[in-house]
């Protein structure tokens, strides 16, 4: 592919917002001029990822990972720059000429292999067919196999899933081993258990294998389900650590398949387990995902909602059941994307779909999800019925609250006027009493916009506000003069010339010189300054990092000039002292080396006088 020129890069990345594009993947939240969210990165609660409107480009005060549209694509889906550029301009309807384009469709479904990501990815792709190869063609592999055919998966779908066994001998690490070379790369891939001694060991063994893929199909962590004896505290199910491909919170199971054929269906199934995907597929249901074993997240809600118009929650009919739907619906309700609409499919208690396609066959299974899906409304009128007696007055009062509540905060009026006409005819109750007793309830809690009644608790929207990370790092006074000057050097251009013209002016650390050269370089082809240009510009995460902490400074719009010109002082102070540092301990080496102890002795008096200076300086820019 054709290196594309800078002034369509930019054109590309001007003709989107930049919230818009990371909307799709984390639910932002507005904060004062910018957004909020959860960092799609590495897993935390509390958000501390941000999102800069004005100036087009995120940061996440947490992992310290920032950039521009680009390098969010780059990150979140470890593609290619040029791929990222291609996306954003599919997005924004802009047409790249053919020569920048060519394999753009091939360039969604690939990763670039020497880098991190790529890399990990590989390995991780080895050792989905050495799992798989052991449960189909080894000794090894048959109890595994036979508990699988038992659950009734066939041999299409084992390999539809690329389903593998991990024996109890071990024998991932050996196998890559032979192969790789780089121990760091298989200690960082999540696949292995380092001991104390820094000895890796397999991860997984006796259990069954289930790949767990991204979007775009490419493997990035395991499942593994043990099978045969096992001690009391072995859990079930094993899942991959978080890498830097795989974030358990944003990953669904199948999502690669199923986002395919929602498109087509219009709608996607929410299962409880991977097994449950695995069945329903086979009977003809593709459009089925599974969370990993725990909770729904907030990311995968997000990630719901861009992937259907339409998500059914399918759990088991039982208690456990009802409760996992009562959690999923609260949670979907709280960050419901735009447009997602909602409804329950509940499975007779105690059968799991692979029970009932068995039972029943695939074509009864088919038409058991359309003919049982019903509104969340409906499952929660039935779901507060639970362990009450209906019989009895107080149980009674009890529930018609609870329903009132739930049909308080329901948009369409005809579909209010449905189910309070259903309550006053079940129970032989005055429609027109329930009315008002709707209209107390709606006052009181401010007409509620979700489905299920709410604590009264803050908002989601004001906690995540009010409770954004900052930047715990201490920094002493001349990094923090080195990060205030750099700041307005690039966003104000009488700044920069006035401290480009000190002579011998020099950054006293290496990442603020080095995005003082690079700003330079980008200066002379760019007339004005962009940081979301300038991201693009320095080719390095850890620069780019140190950018969006220089960016995210709260600083005065009129620059003060007293302050520039302390921050100079301050710089041209120190740096002396350390080139002249630098400088004799380059001669006490030279000394050495020639024997010559009368100079080595000389100049390590003269070195201690300057590391004392030294130590003073930083005192007092400490104090």
């Amino acid at each position: 592919m054709a290196k594309i020129p800078p002034e369509i890069i930019d054109q590309v990345r001007n003709s989107v917002d930049i919230s818009d594009v990371i909307s799709r993947y984390v639910q932002l939240h507005r904060s004062g001029k910018g957004y909020v969210g959860l960092c799609p990165f590495h897993e935390e609660q509390t958000p501390s990822f941000s999102v800069n409107e004005a100036k087009q480009f995120y940061y996440c005060f947490g992992c310290g990972r920032g950039g521009n549209v680009f390098q969010f694509l780059m990150e979140l889906k470890h593609i290619s720059f040029a791929k990222a550029v291609s996306e954003v301009a599919e997005a924004a309807n802009v047409n790249l000429p053919s020569q920048y384009t060519k394999d753009a469709g091939q360039a969604r479904a690939t990763v670039q292999m020497d880098t991190p990501a790529g890399k990990l990815i590989s390995l991780h792709e080895q050792a989905t067919k050495l799992y798989h190869h052991i449960l189909i063609h080894t000794p090894a592999g048959k109890p595994a196999l036979n508990y699988l055919q038992k659950r009734g998966i066939s041999a299409e779908l084992i390999d539809k899933f690329d389903l593998g066994f991990a024996p109890d001998q071990r024998i991932l690490k050996k196998f890559l081993e032979n192969k790789i070379e780089d121990y760091q790369l298989l200690r960082k891939s999540g696949l292995f258990i380092e001991d104390a001694t820094g000895e890796l060991h397999d991860r997984f063994f006796n259990r069954v294998i289930y790949p767990l893929k991204d979007a775009s199909g490419r493997v990035v962590g395991f499942s593994g389900r043990v099978i045969g004896k096992v001690p009391a505290d072995t859990p079930k199910y094993l899942n991959s650590p978080e890498t830097s491909i795989f974030n358990k919170r944003r990953l669904l199971f199948n999502l690669d398949n199923a986002q395919k054929e929602a498109r087509h269906a219009g709608k996607m199934y929410l299962f409880e387990g991977f097994m449950d995907v695995i069945s329903a597929y086979g009977a003809g249901v593709k459009n089925g995902v599974a969370s990993m074993g725990t909770s729904l997240t907030e990311e995968q809600v997000v990630v719901l909602g861009h992937a259907s118009q339409q998500l059914d929650v399918c759990y088991d009919g039982d208690t456990a059941g009802q409760n996992a739907i009562d959690r999923a619906l609260s949670l979907i309700s709280n960050h419901q994307p735009r447009g997602l609409q909602l409804r329950v499919v509940q499975l007779p208690a105690g059968v799991d779909p692979d029970d009932y396609v068995r039972q029943n066959g695939s074509e009864s299974f088919v038409k058991y999800l359309d003919n049982q899906e019903e509104t969340p409304t409906d499952f929660y009128l039935r779901f507060y019925r639970t362990g009450k007696n209906l019989d009895n007055q107080s149980d009674l009062l009890s529930y018609i609250e609870q329903a009132l509540n739930v049909l308080a905060s329901l948009p369409s009026s005809l579909e209010l006027d449905m189910y309070l006409s259903r309550l006053a005819k079940e129970f032989d109750l005055d429609k027109e009493t329930l009315k008002g007793q709707l209209r107390e309830i709606s006052q009181k809690s401010g007409q509620l916009s979700h489905t299920r009644p709410q604590s009264s608790s803050p908002g989601v929207e004001s906690s995540i506000v009010t409770s954004i990370k900052k930047p715990s790092l201490i920094i002493n006074r001349v990094e923090l003069a080195e990060r205030l000057l750099l700041r307005y050097m690039l966003h104000d251009r009488e700044i920069w010339m006035k401290v480009t013209s000190v002579d011998n002016f020099h950054f006293v650390h290496e990442n603020y010189q080095t995005l003082y050269l690079l700003a330079t370089s980008f200066f002379s082809e760019h007339g004005d300054y962009s940081v979301a240009a300038f991201m693009d510009y320095v080719n390095d995460n850890e620069l780019r990092s140190v950018l969006g902490e220089i960016e995210q400074l709260d600083v005065e719009e009129e620059t003060d000039r007293k302050l520039i010109d302390d921050c100079i002082h301050l710089l041209l102070k120190q740096n002396p002292i350390a080139n002249q540092i630098k400088k004799v301990k380059l001669q006490i080496q030279e000394a050495s080396s020639l024997n010559n102890t009368e100079l080595v002795t000389e100049l390590t008096v003269e070195l201690i006088a300057l590391l004392k200076k030294q130590q003073e300086l930083k005192t007092e820019e400490n104090n």
